[in-house]
């Protein structure tokens, strides 16, 4: 078998070679190549091209046609795999992503040539769930507020949160929106707190866990002191309505998707004094973000850093050639397939 896999400045060339060497058998090989550029800045703007849908204008490293025209598998993170990549790789039986999105991959082709696409959405699942879990605990107690007052000068003991008592963990109810892979990973985590956990996710039905109380989306919002979003939504599940539904002095934390939460619905939220506070780690207009943001004391926001891990790329490439080794021996079924059904018909 022929393995063919495209680094990047996130998960590198030798995280690539590192992570998928050491499974290969003796007959196998291996090409690695490097996409995109090394300087993080430019890589960020390239990937939002990417996912603006201009996968078909970016060139592919240099040589790469000629290597997956014998190849069996194709790893890559974000560089693209087009049309013309795919028809020139006529022995390619599958195409493993280490990343969530499928902007970079021509779907609809790969799968006319019989080509199978698998993505790893949850590659980053835990360094995301860690990060919710510290800013939980950042904006309910303060943490970040109160470092900045110390470096300016200041020993601050009122914070905005203090007129009306700073609760621990186990005196508050934690709402979770979303239910998948990390909401999962922020529940389990959550439970050594002795918080109430209660889910909204109307794509699961029951839950096994026994911390975790399955409930409706206005149960939670009328329940939750703190409400943390992990929703696979397409659209806005906070907008004026959520907001009016919320406990009063409840917080909201927002480290899955800006679009999951209606701006201008928040702003109102926040000037009528609805939230105690909030947490943002994802914005519209990144690496600008809205200017009303910065009038609130109650608000700790970070620049989209939450799945920002050595072992969330690192791991990635090691999963993706686990992932298709297991299936290609029979050994288990093939995780987060994309275009199972349409291969399947």
């Amino acid at each position: 078998m022929k393995v063919v896999c495209v680094g990047d400045t996130y998960i590198t060339d030798q995280m690539m070679r590192d992570g998928v060497s050491p499974l290969l058998g003796k007959d196998d090989s291996i090409e690695v190549f490097f996409f995109g550029d090394p300087d993080k800045t430019k890589m960020r703007d390239i990937a939002k091209d990417i996912e603006a849908g201009k996968r078909e204008e970016i060139a592919v490293p240099e040589g790469l046609l000629e290597a997956v025209a014998d190849a069996e598998l194709l790893i890559v993170h974000l560089c693209p795999v087009n049309k013309n990549l795919i028809e020139g790789a006529p022995q390619l039986k599958a195409i493993m992503s280490c990343r969530g999105g499928l902007e970079n991959l021509d779907v609809t082709t790969a799968t006319e040539h019989g080509i199978i696409i698998s993505n790893n959405p949850a590659h980053n699942a835990n360094a995301v769930a860690e990060f919710t879990i510290g800013l939980i605990l950042s904006e309910t107690r303060n943490i970040a507020r109160s470092n900045m007052a110390l470096r300016m000068g200041e020993w601050r003991t009122i914070y905005p949160n203090t007129a009306t008592t700073i609760k621990e963990m186990t005196d508050m109810t934690v709402g979770i929106v979303g239910y998948g892979s990390i909401g999962r990973l922020v529940a389990h985590k959550l439970s050594v707190f002795g918080c109430k956990i209660i889910v909204a996710d109307p794509f699961v039905k029951s839950c096994k866990e026994d911390y975790v109380t399955l409930v409706s989306m206005d149960e939670l919002l009328e329940q939750a002191d703190i409400i943390t979003l992990h929703a696979r939504a397409k659209g806005a599940v906070m907008t004026d309505r959520e907001f009016n539904m919320m406990k009063q002095n409840s917080y909201l934390i927002n480290t899955a998707r800006s679009y999951l939460v209606d701006a201008e619905a928040f702003q109102r939220a926040m000037d009528s004094g609805k939230l105690l506070g909030a947490a943002f780690d994802v914005f519209e207009t990144e690496p600008v973000i809205p200017e009303f943001y910065r009038k609130y004391d109650n608000i700790t926001l970070t620049c989209h850093c939450g799945g920002l891990t050595i072992n969330s790329y690192r791991d990635a490439p090691i999963y993706a050639i686990k992932n298709y080794l297991n299936y290609k021996n029979g050994v288990d079924e093939l995780g987060f397939w994309v275009n199972r059904q349409q291969l399947q018909k």
